[in-house]
């Protein structure tokens, strides 16, 4: 897989999240077999470039490359200042954000919104592309199926992407309307594959080994971008990676690793954000970590008690010690394949 001059170790790839693909979560992932990892979307107002949020956003500090950063905004001079700014301070690739469907995203234009108006939606890919140009820097594209299902416009959106010099398309499979309910579709996916030259990554519910599998054959896309279906469970991507190579499923982490992994999360997460903050923005990685576990539920309401990191490592390092003395390994996830069905 490659994207630019930057070939990637694999095809599987961590989705951006805002609050929650920090560099700590993104490094994680990284170790547990994800192939590739975008930044939490970026703002491109200059003047929030210096607030506490986007440096902590923007910290890439010990992060192994390509360095990829999301870069949202309504303006195109705007969008290409901070590819600009971006680059200057260390991004390696430049990812467009047209697929956050948050309200406070798309009331200003941007986000998933720009897919209503293909001309400003060019426009800014246009300006990004001859941004980075300059600079070797590729530009990739995140967006939605369209706006709702009457406007389903990805395709036509990434073939002029395509025009203009974007170097990769990643497609979730739903529209803006609906958010992140329902089920992903995936013959808009399979449509914009079967479109395009450059490289096309299917997004949405890839929250399974087998499921990862059956969307890269019905798509043909290159590779898939797993977002929820990580958090809490980061060596999602080393089980697809072994599913995919050998058909078989990898056993579930020792509890001792994921004692190790989740500790040394948490030291990496207070680092970035300080104690106050760290420690109460860890608790919902934490909340994912057990969630399916046994006593889960009471460990994360004890967990939303705590105040200091101290208190919270000695919590999660008893809870797992324990759980550690009545199992080897983490229980079997629970695991529904849906079937693909090419809708008429």
């Amino acid at each position: 897989m490659q994207i630019g001059p930057y070939a990637l170790p694999n095809n599987l790839f961590v989705a951006p999240m805002a609050g929650v693909t920090d560099r700590p979560f993104r490094q994680l992932c990284r170790q547990f077999g994800a192939g590739y990892a975008v930044s939490e979307m970026v703002t491109s107002r200059p003047d929030l470039w210096a607030s506490l949020k986007t440096s902590r956003r923007a910290n890439h500090d010990g992060e192994p490359g390509p360095i990829a950063v999301q870069i949202a905004g309504t303006e195109a001079q705007m969008m290409a200042d901070a590819t600009r700014y971006n680059i200057d301070r260390g991004a390696q690739i430049i990812d467009i954000n047209m697929g956050c469907p948050a309200k406070k995203v798309c009331n200003k234009w941007a986000g998933s919104a720009l897919m209503q108006d293909e001309p400003l939606a060019l426009q800014i890919i246009s300006a990004v592309v001859e941004a980075a140009l300059p600079h070797g820097v590729p530009v990739t594209l995140k967006m939605r199926t369209g706006w709702c299902d009457a406007e389903k416009n990805a395709l036509s959106l990434a073939r002029a992407a395509e025009r203009v010099g974007v170097q990769m398309v990643t497609v979730h499979g739903r529209t803006r309307e609906q958010g992140y309910k329902g089920m992903a579709e995936y013959d808009t996916v399979a449509a914009v594959k079967a479109a395009l030259t450059i490289p096309v990554v299917a997004n949405g519910d890839i929250d399974s080994p087998e499921k990862a599998r059956d969307v890269l054959k019905f798509t043909g896309a290159d590779a898939v971008m797993v977002g929820r279906a990580a958090q809490g469970s980061p060596w999602i991507f080393r089980e697809i990676a072994h599913f995919l190579a050998t058909g078989t499923h990898l056993a579930p982490p020792l509890v001792a690793e994921v004692r190790r992994a989740l500790l040394e999360h948490l030291q990496d997460h207070y680092g970035l954000y300080g104690e106050y903050t760290g420690v109460r923005s860890a608790r919902k990685h934490i909340g994912w970590y057990v969630r399916t576990l046994p006593g889960g539920d009471d460990f994360r309401e004890h967990m939303n008690t705590l105040e200091t990191a101290a208190q919270q490592l000695a919590a999660v390092a008893a809870y797992l010690d324990g759980l550690a003395d009545r199992m080897e390994r983490l229980p079997l996830r629970r695991e529904a394949c849906l079937e693909l069905e090419t809708t008429p």
